[in-house]
């Protein structure tokens, strides 16, 4: 038997807390627990140490508590943060901010003060570690465009003019062997430590939402390549509700709304048009993140007001 959370849950604001409660259940009836990750590497990163250590910000507070310099890699702000605004207005406010990306877009000329071009892994070598700790290595396909160079080339010299020790690597299988140790099989274990803690229920919003982060919209890459933009994975997002939801709201299936949401000091909305959704509890309004019509919107979880739009 084996309980298995996917994206919903990693997604949540509470994630960590909904961890603990799934593992203790998962005791309590002699069940597995496993984690479906978010992304392609998501496995590889934590095993690389890609987490704030002790007393550190993680990417959600480093919004919340605005910082002077940003350095931004493979990152188009306002679609690969849960808290898009929030994000937005802290870059906005910044000293400086760096980025490293393989493609321009107004946002990242807008924000940053300065855009060094990378490759896309299409363009180097490097490898993934999937959700069941699979190492699957990979090689570029083609040259690098221009003067474009891999990731881990750039940071290496960025650390070599600022002094920071442990980057002087000179391949990508260097890199893969600094990352992952010798033994790092060992380490993989979806076993959560610490009690379950549960804070009491606040006031239930009237209504809230549900995020997800549609296939094609999941990275600079893939929301530049026009045939899958053109499949129905990639249509524009939609405020999606049961009908019950829809009886709440007085509204029909087709109709516009208007979805605004605050959080983090910013307040935003989006205009979409409601769709008819049966798998969804009652009073949940699941709207795609990861795309400019739905970026305005504070975060991925928490109260929404949805009203007719004309």
């Amino acid at each position: 038997v084996s309980i298995l959370l996917g994206n919903a849950v990693a997604q949540h604001p509470e994630y960590a807390a909904l961890l603990r409660v799934a593992q203790a259940l998962a005791d309590a009836c002699g069940a597995r627990l496993g984690v479906l990750t978010e992304a392609a590497n998501t496995v590889g990163a934590w095993l690389a140490g890609a987490v704030p250590s002790a007393g550190a910000l993680d990417a959600r507070g480093m919004v919340e508590q605005p910082r002077s310099l940003y350095l931004l890699l493979n990152n188009e702000p306002t679609l690969d943060h849960a808290m898009p605004a929030a994000a937005r207005a802290a870059l906005a406010a910044a000293q400086s901010v760096i980025a490293l990306s393989a493609f321009r877009s107004p946002e990242l000329l807008e924000l940053a003060d300065c855009l060094l071009p990378i490759t896309p892994f299409t363009e180097t070598a490097g490898s993934f570690v999937n959700c069941e700790g699979r190492l699957q290595p990979f090689n570029g396909v083609v040259r690098p465009a221009g003067q474009a160079r891999p990731g881990w080339k750039v940071l290496r010299v960025l650390g070599d003019l600022t002094g920071v020790a442990g980057v002087q690597f000179d391949s990508a299988e260097a890199v893969r062997a600094a990352a992952l140790p010798a033994g790092w099989e060992s380490r993989l274990n979806n076993r959560v430590a610490g009690n379950v803690s549960v804070s009491a229920a606040g006031a239930k919003p009237a209504f809230e939402r549900l995020a997800d982060v549609p296939l094609y919209f999941t990275d600079p890459l893939v929301r530049r390549a026009d045939s899958l933009q053109q499949t129905r994975d990639a249509r524009a997002p939609r405020a999606r509700v049961n009908a019950s939801t829809l009886q709440a709201l007085g509204l029909a299936a087709g109709a516009r709304v208007k979805v605004e949401q605050s959080g983090q000091g910013v307040a935003g909305h989006a205009l979409l048009e409601l769709e008819l959704d049966n798998t969804l509890a009652d009073r949940v309004v699941r709207i795609a993140a990861a795309h400019p019509s739905t970026a305005g919107l504070a975060s991925l979880g928490g109260a929404v007001t949805v009203t007719g739009a004309a």
